[in-house]
């Protein structure tokens, strides 16, 4: 009766327990622990007990089952955020899209009352004045009404185009002329009228516009963009939702500075409000030149922001030119007037803390006042769009992913905006770099040695180091100061994700080894002088996304530096690397690897001296030429328009410009030293580059049975290196080191590993495939032992051991046989151990001289 009792007491314990009410106290201790750990383990949980006093009647199991339940709530109201986030934009799309539709209604049933009249017009031989009158009154009342219309156009149709109305329609009125003086009423006017084409471009009634291929609205979209059709110079349009209200996306995207990483410069120098409650501003802005073969562009331009009868807010701007009175900013030396037409920014608010954001650039860049080859940079809409117009929007969602506001963001992505921080300070100081401003304290010196401008800058401010301030001593000793060596080329039918990717990936391949600096002199090392191996990449936690493929990293290089008495000391240089672009071969987007060598320990006021490659593709059309090679612009500048065109042959689709810079720090002894050694240094690269274009261009337009990937190309590149170094000679004399001629060699060249005993093909050239009767895709699925005869069979294991001890071996005449059982009959045959730059073996490759197929 006793257990019977203390079974029903235990019973009715539990049962109580699943009901427990927690006091507020106890909430407060629990929810205090749930912020510092959601996921406490037993073990911490039974130490709850002993340090929170008010939780010593409850039973370990219910707090487990608490914050089991804590988790799920949290969970719940994150995914109902979300949603109501979702369903907010979805909201805002579904009234945008039923306006378009109304305006497209409207804009058929105008159209096709036009069409009417035209085709009485037309049925008419030689047509009555009277009809023809009837005729212009209908076209100008369909241009009215279109112009009465004020909704968006909507991104998905891309807009309509209005040649036929613009056609039709042969007014004689004229535009009233607006005062064009320094006056308020003068400079109002022209806002006004800056406002009414800026308007009818984020409509879509005034530019052609055609959607670019792959953006599709939604939520969780970056938005979709469209560029122009048969305008005037560039011009780009986007759309998008953000999570923002209107006047903090305004205050964000004014700021062009602070997102647009092409933008050096922007500054206000006159601003009045106007009766309407907006404000005019006299704005000038400084851009980046993406190349060293070009100058920089500056805008001078009047903005204006205002409200809309319907609640919208716009910011539009636009170039001032012919203005009495009024003095033009004047450009820099290093810099070439541009114009921006009427562009801006169009902000609807919607309920739900959400705003739709049309956003419109229009400008005209100047191009013929580039190099003939160059001009695409500065005509193609497609640029524009990624570079700047899309950007924006993207800065705009990424803002908000990493706000502490968002809820729904992952851990670490407030540490994640901090680190972007230091990602901004590396791009801008390489584009300081590239541009070497006379005003940042660059001069070119006076030894320009024709591929390598050298610059130098004995006062470095903020802007030329990274942004950062800080004292010259953290740099470098009285009379130093940083030396810039720099040069661009043209590049052939090579992706410029595949180039970056390929140089962040095999450093060794064109970092030189032998140029060695004395770095004792220097309070920092300077990029690529000294000798040195990868040892480690280790991604920093940036946040990335399928809009922006972006990454900051830190490189370790174990290298040797030179000590007192010339003795030889470890050194390990730690570098913060910044790739962006590697995986992204968009229209337009630029690839670029920038590295900046720091300590250790990174600090909020290490200086940042960046170098680097910058990738720019340019257009593909019928005037590209099929040449696997590079060319120096640099040296074909002078010889006029006609240099640097190539001749119209097949097979090419690709050029794109490379500009590379690297930056060292000198001192007053050794000024003339660090310049000519960095010249070399950067001529070395160049080669180097250049080899590896040419490597990577012959591949992609090699013969379709063979190889297309990087890791291949590499391979190509480890079995001729370890040739050499095995037999003292090039496996192709012709051309040594192409592997184009080692695809093309005429004796079969087969490579396999052994993994665990057992042979595998890794690699083969034409020869090789042709020997083996298969195909590049085929070539790994064929078993080893299938291809040799009884007697191959039974030697290969000594020969294997025999190539790996010596690194090389001669094998007498033989029998292969081919994938579908044909032997081929070989006089000679060399085999040789395929090394890495560190001496790891990689694979055994054998070559077969002189062979032919039997029967």
């Amino acid at each position: 009766m006793a257990v019977m009792k203390m079974k029903d007491s235990n019973k009715h314990i539990m049962d109580a327990g699943k009901y427990i009410r927690y006091t507020p106290e106890q909430v407060e201790a629990l929810e205090r622990v749930y912020n510092e750990c959601p996921k406490p383990s037993s073990i911490r949980r039974q130490q709850l007990l002993r340090e929170y006093p008010v939780l010593a009647n409850i039973e370990p199991r219910q707090i487990k089952v608490w914050f089991q339940n804590r988790r799920c709530r949290e969970k719940q109201r994150k995914e109902t955020s979300r949603l109501q986030s979702v369903n907010a934009s979805l909201t805002a799309m579904n009234k945008i899209i039923m306006e378009e539709n109304e305006r497209l209604t409207k804009h058929s049933s105008q159209l096709a009352l036009e069409n009417q009249y035209l085709r009485q017009q037309l049925q008419q031989q030689g047509g009555s004045e009277r009809d023809l009158k009837l005729s212009r009154r209908y076209a100008n009342d369909a241009q009215a009404a279109l112009a009465a219309d004020r909704s968006p156009d909507s991104e998905v149709t891309g807009g309509m185009p209005q040649q036929l109305v613009a056609a039709s329609t042969t007014t004689t009125t004229t535009a009233p002329q607006i005062a064009r003086d320094s006056s308020p009423a003068g400079l109002l006017a022209i806002a006004e009228e800056t406002l009414t084409e800026f308007l009818a471009k984020a409509r879509g009634t005034a530019v052609d516009w055609i959607q670019l291929p792959g953006m599709k609205p939604g939520p969780d979209s970056a938005g979709t963009a469209a560029i122009s059709h048969g305008s005037t110079g560039v011009a780009a349009r986007a759309w998008g939702l953000v999570g923002l209200e209107p006047d903090k996306v305004a205050e964000i995207l004014k700021d062009r500075s602070s997102w647009l990483r092409d933008c050096r410069r922007l500054e206000v120098l006159r601003a009045f409000p106007t009766p309407n409650g907006g404000t005019v501003e006299l704005v000038y802005t400084q851009m980046y030149a993406p190349t060293t073969l070009a100058a920089a562009r500056d805008f001078w331009t009047l903005r204006y922001t205002t409200f809309l009868d319907e609640g919208d807010l716009v910011v539009c701007e636009k170039s001032l030119s012919g203005v009495h009175g009024l003095p033009a900013a004047k450009a820099g030396n290093d810099f070439v007037r541009a114009e921006m037409l009427a562009s801006g920014f169009l902000i609807r608010p919607f309920e739900g803390n959400v705003c739709s954001i049309y956003i419109v650039d229009h400008m005209d860049l100047e191009s013929w006042k580039v190099h003939e080859v160059l001009r695409p940079l500065y005509e193609s809409s497609s640029v524009l769009a990624q570079r700047m117009t899309l950007g924006a929007l993207r800065f705009l969602r990424r803002l908000i992913y990493e706000s502490p506001l968002n809820e729904n963001a992952p851990r670490g992505a407030q540490q994640s905006a901090a680190w972007r921080g230091v990602s901004r300070r590396i791009a801008r100081g390489f584009n300081e770099a590239v541009n070497s401003f006379a005003d940042d304290g660059w001069m070119i010196t006076d030894a320009i040695d024709g591929d390598v401008t050298v610059a130098i800058n004995v006062a470095p401010n903020a802007s030329s180091i990274g942004g950062q301030v800080m004292p010259p001593d953290r740099l470098y000793a009285v009379g130093g100061g940083v030396l810039c060596a720099k040069a661009s080329m043209l590049l052939q039918n090579v992706p410029p994700a595949t180039l970056i990717r390929f140089l962040r990936e095999h450093r060794s391949e064109w970092a030189d080894c032998n140029v060695v600096l004395d770095t004792a002199s220097m309070r920092a090392s300077a990029c690529g002088f000294s000798r040195g191996n990868v040892i480690g990449q280790c991604p920093v936690p940036l946040v990335q996304s399928a809009e922006e493929e972006e990454f900051l990293e830190v490189v370790k290089l174990e290298g040797h530096a030179s000590g007192q008495n010339g003795v030889v000391i470890p050194r390990e240089t730690v570098l913060l690397q910044l790739c962006s672009g590697h995986d992204d071969n968009a229209t337009g987007v630029c690839a670029q690897l920038v590295f900046a060598p720091v300590d250790a320990a990174v600090s909020e006021d290490v200086p940042l001296l960046p170098s680097g490659f910058r990738v720019i593709p340019l257009d593909s059309g019928v005037d590209s030429s099929g040449l696997s090679r590079t060319l120096d612009l640099a040296s074909s500048l002078e010889g006029g328009a006609d240099i640097g065109k190539f001749p119209d042959e097949s097979g090419c689709h690709l050029r794109s410009v490379l500009t590379l810079a690297f930056q060292f720090l000198f001192e007053a002894h050794n000024r003339d030293e660090v310049a000519t050694s960095a010249r070399q240094y950067v001529r070395h690269v160049m080669a180097s580059v250049q080899s590896i274009a040419m490597a990577l261009a012959s591949f992609r337009l090699g013969p379709r049975v063979g190889p297309r990937n990087v890791e291949a190309l590499l391979l190509a590149h480890q079995i001729l290196r370890s040739y050499r170094a095995n037999f003292a000679s090039d496996l192709t004399e012709s051309d040594p080191g192409s592997t184009d001629a080692f695809w093309h060699h005429k004796d079969a060249i087969l490579c396999c590993t052994w993994k665990a005993m057992i042979p595998e093909f890794v690699f083969a050239n034409r020869a090789g495939l042709e020997m083996l009767e298969t195909t590049w895709s085929e070539l790994h699925g064929i078993p080893w032992d299938k291809t040799l005869d009884d007697n191959a069979r039974k030697a290969s294991a000594a020969e294997f051991s025999q190539i790996i001890q010596q690194g090389y071996a001669c094998l007498p005449p033989g029998i292969k046989l081919s994938s579908k059982g044909r032997p081929a009959a070989y006089d000679r045959a060399v085999a040789w151990k395929v090394v890495d730059e560190e001496d790891n073996a990689q694979c055994v490759a054998y070559m077969f001289i002189n062979w032919s197929f039997l029967g």
